[in-house]
């Protein structure tokens, strides 16, 4: 489902350019999990946003079903941004100004793939079927969170990308919500690409790849 091949990125600073992916390669099957993992300022989240169409690479490929990523304008990036992959971060990024129904529905909206049923059956096993007319505010972190992974999954999309989704939350909050969220990414039948620092929560996932210094390390 995704191939990442010799993929380079760098920046430019005032002191030359910083290197911060060097050649990284890694596949993802349709239906399955990868747990992305590495120190800070290996270049997790560089991938992320590579992988998100938010950022473009160096040089190498990002495959998506054997077509390149990396040629597409920005008006086929803001489409796969809104109907190929789901996206689920650390700060939820909840729309403060709708309820919970309308969060969770958004992206599902956006992709033109909103089906009530799916929504309610999602809102009913992230334990949101009883808070859909209250607002972002008015919610535990971990009700944040497992809302703004309902939104991700919403749509079906063909990929899920989530960047450290379970930092916020205390290791039992952690723990339980990660087993939904993959539950439900299955259901939904997605991939995911998960960053997370935890080697714990990474064991949950079905592969596990590790970033240094901007290379898989071996």
């Amino acid at each position: 489902m995704l191939a990442v091949e010799q993929l380079h990125k760098s920046y430019s600073t005032a002191q030359g350019p910083l290197q911060v992916l060097r050649g990284v390669n890694l596949t993802l099957a349709r239906g399955s999990s990868l747990a992305l993992m590495g120190e800070s300022g290996s270049g997790k989240s560089t991938l992320l946003h590579l992988l998100a169409g938010l950022d473009r690479a160096d040089s190498g490929r990002i495959l998506i079903d054997g077509q390149p990523l990396d040629n597409r304008g920005e008006t086929a990036l803001a489409r796969w941004r809104r109907e190929g992959i789901g996206l689920v971060f650390q700060q939820y990024n909840l729309i403060s100004s709708l309820d919970v129904a309308a969060n969770l529905a958004f992206q599902a909206r956006l992709a033109g793939r909103h089906d009530p049923v799916w929504a309610a059956h999602l809102a009913a096993r992230l334990g949101l079927g009883d808070l859909l007319q209250r607002y972002p505010e008015q919610l535990s972190g971990g009700q944040q969170q497992r809302l703004a992974i309902g939104r991700a999954l919403a749509g079906r999309p063909g990929l899920v990308l989530a960047d450290e989704p379970t930092g916020s939350l205390d290791e039992a909050s952690s723990d339980e919500v990660l087993a939904l969220f993959l539950q439900l990414v299955q259901e939904a039948g997605s991939s995911v690409l998960m960053v997370t620092h935890s080697p714990r929560l990474a064991a949950r996932l079905q592969q596990r790849c590790v970033l240094h210094q901007g290379q898989v390390a071996a």
